[in-house]
């Protein structure tokens, strides 16, 4: 047997199909979200829907998309960023969906808030102050006044808007971003989240805007549609940070998620392979998987040897890595999918090329990819 087939039946377990409810995947991996600015005033055009059909035509199981900003005019800090509300994008969305179902895929869109990550006077609407539960950054500084509980039931409609939506023009699911330090995260992080009612206090009352919005959801969209919830531990500008130090302080989190209606949970770390706590080799998503049962996705460096914030603090890109080991947590059911992020950013044909083997194919992660991103 010569040795590419070896190495095509290596990764067998990557193609097999799955199935979360009543939705069925063809292979196991995920195009993570990744933001890209392509869409002008907030609409995606043709293009858009070109770039995830090449992803999906290529063996991508389940396309999760950019972040897409909910409706509110503090959402975002980018006018190219691509809303979910407005006839004119969700048309442009539906038309992404027609051709990843054209091609074979299953697509779900990430609805996003950025929350205090958003600079005061940043476009599209400079006259809309960030908004998020005490009105501190990521480093403590107040910036604005908390959150009235008004603003909260405004926000947590607005994302169950648009999870209705995604329903509606033909989505196969949707991924609330919970992570990263954007908005939900910040009322789970207790150097953002310093309220004295109901939404702040211990992390579980931290936890309550989190859980509201994927009630929320679930009641919009019923009990058949698959949500999925995106969490991490670290945030942008602090690699080292815990929501949850304990395993024992991670399940109390995630099930009370689980209970509200997360299907899914996307758990983003920056290099898949270290674990989560001492005493134990499981990543977060196995973590995520052993404490509920539910179906999870890991995430981070897949396929390369550099995590993908050396882009931005070296300006440097990342190498190529074999995938062993991710192969042998997966066939040990550590997890269920595998999102990849950057090496699909790269190589539209990434999957196909694990696939056939030909691994000295593969497309490096540059700089000069982010000028492309075809």
């Amino acid at each position: 047997m010569s040795q590419q087939k070896q190495d095509v039946r290596s990764t067998a377990v990557l193609f097999q199909p799955y199935t979360v409810g009543n939705l069925t995947l063809p292979t196991r991996i995920v195009m993570a979200p990744m933001t890209r600015s392509f869409s002008p005033n907030g609409v995606p055009g043709p293009d858009v829907a070109a770039y995830y059909r090449r992803r999906a035509e290529n063996g991508v199981g389940l396309i999760i998309t950019e972040g897409t900003l909910i409706d509110h005019p503090a959402a975002t800090d980018d006018p190219n960023v691509p809303n979910f509300h407005g006839e004119a994008a969700l048309n442009g969305w539906a038309e992404v969906v027609r051709q990843v179902h054209e091609a074979g895929g299953k697509i779900m869109p990430q609805i996003w808030h950025i929350g205090m990550t958003r600079p005061v006077g940043a476009q599209p609407n400079p006259e809309a102050l960030p908004i998020g539960p005490s009105g501190l950054d990521l480093r403590g500084n107040k910036i604005t006044e908390p959150m009235t509980e008004d603003e909260i039931a405004r926000v947590i409609q607005a994302y169950a808007d648009a999870a209705a939506n995604a329903k509606r023009i033909g989505f196969d699911g949707v991924e609330i971003h919970g992570a990263h330090g954007y908005l939900i995260d910040q009322f789970l992080w207790e150097t953002t989240n310093r309220r004295t009612d109901e939404y702040g206090g211990d992390m579980m009352k931290r936890a309550r805007f989190a859980i509201e919005v994927v009630k929320a959801v679930r009641a919009a969209v019923g009990p058949d549609f698959p949500v999925a919830l995106r969490l991490s531990q670290w945030k942008t500008t602090h690699y080292d940070a815990k929501l949850a130090d304990t395993p024992e302080k991670l399940d109390q989190l995630l099930t009370a998620l689980a209970d509200a209606g997360v299907d899914i949970f996307h758990c983003s770390t920056r290099r898949f392979w270290e674990p989560e706590f001492e005493g134990s080799n499981l990543n977060f998503a196995g973590w995520a998987k052993k404490l509920t049962g539910k179906t999870v996705i890991t995430v981070g460096s897949v396929g390369l040897d550099e995590a993908f914030t050396s882009l931005f603090t070296e300006g440097k890109g990342a190498g190529k890595k074999d995938i062993d080991e991710l192969l042998d947590r997966l066939e040990q059911n550590e997890f269920d999918l595998v999102a990849v992020g950057r090496a699909l950013l790269a190589d539209p044909a990434w999957a196909t090329k694990i696939r056939e083997g030909r691994f000295e194919d593969l497309k490096p992660f540059t700089p000069e990819v982010l000028k492309t991103l075809v």
